[in-house]
């Protein structure tokens, strides 16, 4: 018998799921198969291309910029969503029912922080690029306090928002307001969440904006000039391109997840979201894998370090080889290193 007004601290998962209407299964079903053969696949090469971009921002000298510091915390969030993710494949379908409370806030606050992370630093790269491009500079000269500062920030911000359902905005205490997506949390947070990560995309898209229409109008009056140098309309260009692309993914990834948690927080009863909720979480998931590729795809340095890395132990053994050919075939012979004419390659911009 449920009393309103009494805390139901005690109770079992099931107890709120029953509560909720939501399904809670004792077996296996097709669908619990095929989410988690996709969301291990995601899990996995989600952790896997975000630590490839992680070490090579730690690896290469010329990503120690503040604009890469960011895309660096980028992958850090995206990792750890990745782990989040996988966390919550090990803990799904029958698997829930053994779950104790404080088990199903960590495995929901997990996800809520890394999420909100991802999303949040989005914003803070596209707040920075907007900064350096109005100020025409390829890569942004903020301070690199300031830089730490923003990724602290991101990170309280996402804490902040993970943490709070395990520790007051749950339902525990008020059983009419549970969400029927999250059975222990409280509707409003689904909406807030919602709510926030809408906003953080319509400033994206404001900033975004504003720095095409910008480039656009630079680009038009420097063509004019014939002392224009071709290289920096290319990059200007593949900067659009780039932050075009990122919103398209943005957009396809997050937006019907959001969709309907703000469907449930609101509390539409006719809304079957029930019928879709994993498959938009799946597809929100996919969203850090597609980051780690379009910086891939866009950034021709990045390539590059890319393919050192994944082949550094042939390239390794083939020097080692190569050495030791040299030594013995010319003796004390020594090897120059040629550099472009400016001491360095140019760099293709980053989002």
């Amino acid at each position: 018998m449920v009393i309103m007004g009494q805390c139901y601290y005690n109770e079992t998962i099931g107890f709120f799921y029953n509560n909720s209407g939501k399904e809670l299964s004792s077996h296996w079903r097709p669908k619990d198969v095929v989410v988690v053969a996709l969301g291990l696949t995601v899990s996995v090469l989600v952790l896997l291309t975000n630590l490839l971009v992680i070490a090579a921002i730690a690896s290469n000298r010329r990503f120690h910029q503040p604009i890469y510091y960011l895309l660096g915390n980028l992958a850090a969030a995206d990792l750890f969503a990745g782990v989040a993710y996988l966390f919550l494949m090990f803990h799904t379908g029958p698997r829930t029912a053994r779950l104790s409370l404080e088990g199903w806030f960590l495995r929901q606050g997990l996800l809520d922080t890394s999420l909100t992370a991802s999303v949040a630093t989005l914003l803070a790269i596209a707040v920075e690029r907007h900064r350096s491009v109005m100020a025409v500079q390829l890569h942004s000269r903020l301070p690199r306090g300031r830089v730490v500062m923003l990724i602290v920030g991101v990170w309280v911000a996402a804490l902040g928002l993970g943490l709070l359902p395990a520790h007051s905005w749950h339902c525990l205490c008020a059983l009419d307001r549970c969400s029927r997506m999250a059975p222990l949390l409280s509707r409003s947070y689904l909406a807030v969440w919602a709510l926030s990560s809408l906003l953080v995309f319509l400033l994206m898209v404001a900033v975004y904006t504003r720095i095409f229409f910008y480039v656009r109008r630079r680009v038009q009056r420097m063509a004019e000039h014939v002392s224009c140098h071709p290289r920096y309309r290319e990059t200007t260009l593949s900067l659009v391109k780039t932050v075009v692309i990122i919103l398209g993914a943005f957009v396809v990834c997050w937006t019907p997840g959001q969709v309907v948690l703000l469907l449930d927080g609101l509390g539409c009863e006719s809304c079957n979201v029930l019928a879709v909720e994993k498959y938009f979480l799946l597809l929100a998931e996919a969203n850090s894998l597609v980051n780690a590729a379009v910086y891939s795809c866009r950034d021709a340095e990045m390539r590059r370090t890319f393919r050192r890395l994944l082949c550094c132990a042939c390239l390794r053994q083939s020097t080692r080889e190569s050495v030791h050919y040299t030594s013995s075939a010319q003796g004390g012979a020594s090897t120059r290193i040629m550099l472009p004419e400016n001491g360095h390659p140019l760099m293709d911009s980053t989002l």
